[in-house]
């Protein structure tokens, strides 16, 4: 067995048999699986508490627009509002929820509604007065029209317009496509290899900080070479991302299957339409949406992206990767780390940025330079392949990912090689630049 493949051998086992490897790597798919599921099961369960709220209607016209019912109560009084402001003065408990106030004609001045509260009333209940009386204002407008049958022909005009987008491939095949998909599989996508590179090009550089402040470098030195050590490194903490990565995926997948089982066969449909509608927005829980949902996935090509997804994963990691290892090799403490890894943090943040708005405009400028850019490719490309980028752009990207990523390897080597051995001198910029011409 060669000495790179021992020192992989020793990343790899040493950080996968860590408790706090294990106990995230189990943890983590919980967490996302309970992201998930957790506001479907929250969505299902009702507020038992009644809301009571004191309506002053000084046009005396609204009593039958505003209606009790289950989860709302309204109480209609004669009492100027700083009566019951200091009625209620001092209470640990208001009796009521909050109070309105229709001052005037809303038909005439549709600022004459105001609600008052002790504490800032919530999104649902807003919406659902506003509805109320948008819904009673703008029949009182269509009635004041006098033409029969308005309201029925403005009922029949209302359209919901839902442009389905189709793909075909070569074959004249068509598959259903979703932009609003592809923009979700592509931000994720990038998030994760955004994430993954962070985490895990810092781990190659704290990894090297220790061994070199523990003087166990000098005893590895000895029998391997240095830039040996350091490929054996980054290799093997590639690796635990990629194997980490991929029981993220299975747990997930799993925990998530079965929770939406589970929480499926106890959630009531309609209960849920009901409280969309009463929230102002509009119920999309159907069979035939699901089955909707299901035929937009199969027609993304999931093998494509996911190769794509690890061979971007490995080139981006690599590239940071020997960059974070050199940078580690300079110093000799954690601390002195901060200096030298915020100028390789930059373009890993710029590329998340430019990734948000290449989302909007997947072929524009901003997408094709920062995906051809190997220092931001491996984010932003993500972003772009549900959208169907050409064969030839992806070729270009990964090759000049890989060439990028051979050079700041030897340029990494030259200087892990002198830097490791370094001690008592704070390394520079300067240090750094002489060290590569050795």
């Amino acid at each position: 067995m060669s000495k790179i493949s021992l020192i992989i051998k020793r990343e790899y086992t040493t950080r996968v048999m860590k408790k706090s490897f294990i106990i995230l790597t189990f943890l983590t798919p919980l967490l996302f699986a309970g992201m998930i599921s957790v506001p479907l099961w929250l969505s299902s369960i009702k507020d038992s508490a009644k809301k009571h709220i004191v309506v002053i209607d000084r046009t005396n016209s609204y009593s039958q627009v505003l209606k009790s019912n289950e989860t709302y109560v309204f109480d209609f009084v004669n009492k100027p509002v700083e009566k019951i402001k200091s009625e209620n003065a001092g209470k640990d408990e208001n009796e009521f929820t909050a109070l309105l106030l229709i001052s005037g004609d809303l038909a005439k001045n549709p600022k004459a509604a105001t609600l008052y509260s002790e504490k800032q009333v919530n999104l649902e209940l807003k919406t659902y007065i506003s509805g109320l009386l948008n819904k009673y204002v703008e029949q009182q407008k269509l009635a004041a029209y006098n033409i029969p049958n308005l309201k029925e022909m403005v009922e029949k005009s209302k359209t919901d317009i839902d442009i389905p987008t189709i793909k075909w491939g070569e074959n004249g095949q068509e598959k259903e496509g979703s932009v609003e998909l592809a923009l979700v599989i592509g931000m994720i996508s990038a998030f994760v290899i955004y994430m993954f590179i962070i985490i895990y090009g810092a781990q190659v550089m704290s990894g090297v900080v220790q061994e070199k402040t523990s003087r166990i470098v000098e005893v590895m030195i000895s029998s391997v070479k240095p830039f040996e050590l350091m490929m054996g490194k980054i290799i093997g903490i590639a690796m635990v991302g990629l194997t980490q990565f991929l029981m993220w995926v299975i747990l997930t997948v799993a925990i998530s299957t079965a929770v939406g089982s589970f929480i499926g066969g106890g959630v009531d449909v309609t209960s849920l339409q009901q409280a969309n509608q009463m929230g102002g927005m509009a119920a999309t829980t159907n069979p035939s949406e699901i089955q909707q949902l299901f035929s937009m996935l199969h027609g993304f090509d999931f093998m494509k992206i996911i190769v794509l997804f690890v061979l971007y994963f490995l080139g981006g990691y690599l590239l940071y990767a020997s960059l974070f290892a050199a940078v580690g090799s300079a110093v000799d403490s954690e601390t002195d780390t901060q200096q030298f890894s915020l100028p390789l943090m930059l373009p890993i943040i710029f590329a998340i940025y430019a990734a948000i708005y290449s989302a909007q405009n997947p072929d524009g400028p901003l997408a094709f330079w920062c995906s051809m850019i190997p220092f931001t490719s491996p984010i932003v490309m993500m972003v772009r392949l549900p959208f169907d980028v050409p064969v030839w752009q992806i070729i270009l990207s990964l090759s000049i990912l890989v060439l990028t990523f051979i050079g700041t390897t030897w340029m990494a080597g030259k200087i892990y090689r002198t830097g490791i051995l370094m001690y008592g001198k704070k390394g520079t910029w300067k240090e750094m630049w002489k060290w590569l011409r050795y």
